[in-house]
């Protein structure tokens, strides 16, 4: 068996990357002050989905997430 569970890994993956591109760049860690810059939740598929049913998903996705407009956090 695997030592770590996919959960884990994303959540290590997230938790690293988020501090880390924050440390480097100031204006996201303006945007993004006091919380996450990656949304809640990821999409893994091992094996059995085609290229259509993953586009169906992301497209599907976009439904109950609103796009946030950051235009404005740069002036």
């Amino acid at each position: 068996p695997p030592k770590y569970t996919i959960s884990f890994a994303i959540k290590q993956f997230k938790s690293h990357s988020n501090t880390s591109i924050k440390k480097h760049f100031k204006f996201i860690r303006e945007i993004y002050l006091g919380r996450s810059m990656w949304s809640v939740g990821y999409f893994v598929s091992s094996v059995g989905l085609n290229e259509e049913q993953i586009r169906k998903y992301i497209r599907k996705q976009s439904k109950y997430e609103l796009p946030k407009d950051i235009t404005n956090e740069f002036s």
